[in-house]
């Protein structure tokens, strides 16, 4: 029997955790699957971690680790995935907003030799301004990742051949989606419209979101950096025509060159791509600095997998 394992971070998700469990039960029973549930505990206030405690003792095929504090979706999404001991992982949200009936889909195609099988977003029952928030977002993302699909992922099945690969990358600031495009095994998409929110509300902030895009736009790519390279360039050229026809206009046309307005435009335009650049290279060396100190990226303060439970 094929077993599948559900890595499924949660962060004050108090009320949707029981369905979001139940909806998935249903589908393994009517397709005979083996299941374990892992559920990581990303530092939530609410009363997420009673129900987790509840469901745990009520299957002893949920796992739960516990967060010390809030270390982002990510890192529970990575923590979750080491301890995986399924055929596969499935990872999902707890928020309800996944259809679950495309579990059956993922499968067919991860039979069928696709060793990850990724539903991306099309389409959101959101609100106007978060439609097209994210759209922006995937759109700047896509640039220095091509192969990313419209609306980004989450909601994915992974072989646990590629599962070793996933595991191994050891790096603080990660970029989900982008690592597991990075790992090149072969690939199914299905794409999928997002349902609206039902129970509580997204903790996805702003912050978090941008923090996000950063990750996606410096982990994977280079294009920053030639960027800054390309305007610094343009900008050369551009300085050097803009003298030429100065001198141009002083020796030849005998027009003399007054105010100072030119000048002060230009050194404010010079001044501020200069200071973005320093941001950008400040970025890197930042993450540089944050490799070099090998803090883990999630610490676990309480663990229930079976019989084994820590307080």
């Amino acid at each position: 029997m094929i077993k599948l394992s559900f890595v499924i971070p949660v962060f004050r998700n108090e009320g949707s955790i029981f369905p979001t469990y139940e909806k998935i039960i249903r589908l393994t029973q009517k397709l005979e699957l083996g299941y374990e549930f892992i559920f990581v505990n990303d530092g939530s206030d609410d009363n997420s971690i009673t129900e987790l405690h509840a469901l745990h003792n009520q299957d002893d095929k949920v796992k739960v680790l516990s967060f010390s504090r809030n270390f982002g979706q990510v890192a529970a999404i990575i923590a979750g995935m080491k301890e995986v001991t399924g055929d596969a992982a499935i990872s999902l949200s707890a928020d309800l907003q996944e259809p679950i009936e495309l579990i059956e889909s993922m499968i067919t195609k991860w039979k069928s030799g696709n060793e990850i099988v990724i539903c991306h977003r099309i389409d959101r029952e959101d609100s106007f301004i978060a439609n097209n928030a994210s759209a922006i977002f995937y759109k700047l993302i896509k640039i220095s990742n091509p192969k990313m699909p419209k609306g980004g992922f989450d909601f994915l099945l992974i072989d646990k051949k590629a599962l070793v690969s996933f595991n191994q990358i050891d790096e603080r600031n990660r970029f989900f989606q982008g690592d597991i495009l990075w790992l090149g095994f072969n690939t199914a998409f299905i794409p999928y419209n997002r349902l609206k929110r039902t129970i509580g509300k997204s903790q996805w902030t702003l912050s978090k979101k941008l923090k996000y895009f950063i990750d996606g736009l410096l982990n994977t790519s280079y294009i920053p950096i030639r960027l800054m390279s390309l305007i610094g360039i343009v900008i050369s050229l551009l300085g050097f025509i803009y003298a030429f026809v100065i001198a141009y206009n002083r020796f030849v046309n005998n027009t003399p060159f007054n105010g100072w307005a030119p000048i002060m435009i230009t050194i404010l335009i010079i001044g501020g791509l200069i200071i973005l650049m320093l941001g950008i290279i400040g970025e890197y060396v930042w993450r540089t600095y944050d490799e070099t100190r090998k803090r883990p990226i999630y610490i676990i303060k309480d663990k229930l997998i079976k019989n084994e439970e820590s307080n």
